[in-house]
């Protein structure tokens, strides 16, 4: 994740924050204690859409997001275990190896013992076990099951941005 912070005189201090998955959201603290949050579309261009929020919302929100409120079972991933099989959700990032491969010319179950069980593209429809002409793209979810060593070295070495290690 990349930040940029800036000061707004008068305003207050500005936030510009680039995530891992390349989603810009920019965060304006205002003086007064009101928070602007602006979420970006995919070129970070244009605004999508935007919140603001008093400082009292503002801290309520940062507990939450903190993990002052919940705290998830599953740190790093969504995941369930079963037994030694994992079964887990993966969202496919930006400068990953796989994008724009299909599950069949990877071969991820021979490669890596692991299966894919469903395949969300973004803005479409879920495949439910899909075939290997499956054409993995950047920000589809794969849900992915087998040994949990397995599936993090899928990860590590498709899924993920090499560079941003």
């Amino acid at each position: 994740m990349k930040i940029r912070e800036s000061e707004l005189p008068g305003i207050g201090q500005k936030f510009e924050i680039i995530t891992r998955n390349d989603e810009k959201l920019v965060i304006v603290i205002h003086d007064d204690g009101r928070r602007e949050l602006y979420h970006f579309d995919n070129e970070h261009e244009d605004v999508i859409s935007s919140i603001t929020l008093n400082d009292q919302e503002s801290r309520q929100m940062a507990s939450i997001i903190g993990g002052m409120v919940y705290k998830p079972q599953a740190l790093e991933t969504i995941e369930m275990s079963l037994g030694d099989l994992v079964i887990e959700w993966f969202k496919v990032e930006p400068g990953s190896k796989a994008i724009n491969q299909t599950i069949g010319s990877i071969d991820i179950r021979s490669n890596y013992n692991v299966t894919v069980i469903a395949h969300s593209k973004k803005g479409k429809k879920q495949l439910n076990n899909p075939g290997p002409d499956s054409i993995i793209e950047i920000g589809d979810t794969l849900v992915i099951s087998g040994e949990r060593k397995d599936i993090r070295n899928l990860i590590r070495e498709l899924l993920t941005d090499e560079r941003s290690d």
